[in-house]
């Protein structure tokens, strides 16, 4: 059962991560890929920094803790980020955001394969009803992924990694808090964006422009300050399926907000898997029936 504290926290995530693929899709049309990630990194870490500060939430990890720390680093946001960032300058914005978020068929599959995980009906039609959607989306852009292949493996690739790091997260046995967490590994994730940044990028550096500085500052307020710790928050406080199945309107604002913004062109597969998405997202919060759970009680009675 999901906490209005945690509807809140979703919904905030929802729009900020939704509207955020048209915002880095400009970013790094007009920018080298990698430097843009690193900027935003770079501005958005002492946002964080500043967020644990002021909620005295401690930043130690003991030293026994480093090794998962690392693991999850690499896994839930190392592998995400520069893939993300090199795959969406070769797709349209709501496109990427869409193979991005099979992450939950992904997620789905590593909790059954890794954790022995048990999918309940409504979970399975969940899981069932985003695939088909996906499906639905990409259908009519298998066409136009001809000479851009790797942009679209590139993100598949992203959200099985993201998948794996999710149920690494919510199995994880350190005590750290959260936040601390998230702190580290956006720490340590900066730091090798920085590096690949200057080995691949260093020679065409040259200062961003205009709409380029906005969609930065976007991205260290929005998704490093907020939206990665929000989304951390939810993977280990809800449900492994809820989590991953609750953010999947995601997609579907980033495709409407690229059509609107950027002026990628919505056909009516798109309608459609909006509809099953929407569907796929009741079906692992609304709420079980007190009633018929009561029912079931007194029969094994």
């Amino acid at each position: 059962m999901i906490t209005p504290r945690q509807l809140a926290v979703l919904t905030l995530l929802t729009l900020v991560w939704g509207l955020n693929w048209p915002v880095m899709k400009i970013g790094v049309t007009g920018y080298p890929p990698l430097s843009f990630r690193a900027w935003s990194m770079w501005f958005g870490l002492p946002l964080l920094g500043a967020a644990l500060l002021a909620m005295r939430v401690p930043f130690r990890v003991t030293r026994r803790e480093w090794p998962q720390l690392a693991v999850l680093t690499v896994t839930n946001m190392l592998i995400w980020h520069v893939l993300v960032v090199l795959s969406v300058r070769e797709l349209s914005s709501g496109r990427a955001a869409i193979l991005g978020f099979t992450m939950p068929i992904f997620s789905a599959l590593w909790g059954r394969a890794l954790f022995g995980q048990r999918l309940g009906a409504r979970q399975i039609a969940g899981v069932a009803g985003a695939a088909v959607g996906v499906a639905l989306l990409l259908w009519h852009e298998m066409a136009h992924l001809a000479g851009r292949q790797w942009g679209a493996i590139g993100m598949l690739v992203a959200a099985a990694a993201w998948a794996l790091g999710t149920q690494q997260l919510r199995h994880t046995t350190m005590t750290a808090p959260t936040l601390t967490l998230t702190f580290w590994m956006t720490a340590a994730t900066t730091l090798v964006m920085t590096l690949l940044a200057a080995l691949f990028e260093g020679s065409i550096w040259h200062l961003p422009p205009a709409s380029v500085q906005w969609a930065i500052a976007y991205n260290a307020v929005g998704v490093f300050a907020f939206a990665q710790a929000a989304w951390f928050y939810l993977a280990r406080g809800l449900p492994p399926v809820a989590s991953t199945l609750s953010v999947m309107l995601i997609p579907v604002l980033g495709t409407v907000s690229g059509a609107l913004w950027l002026h990628e062109v919505l056909y009516w597969q798109d309608a459609a898997a909006m509809v099953l998405m929407v569907g796929a997202i009741a079906s692992v919060l609304w709420p079980e029936r007190a009633t018929t759970r009561s029912v079931e009680l007194s029969a094994e009675r």
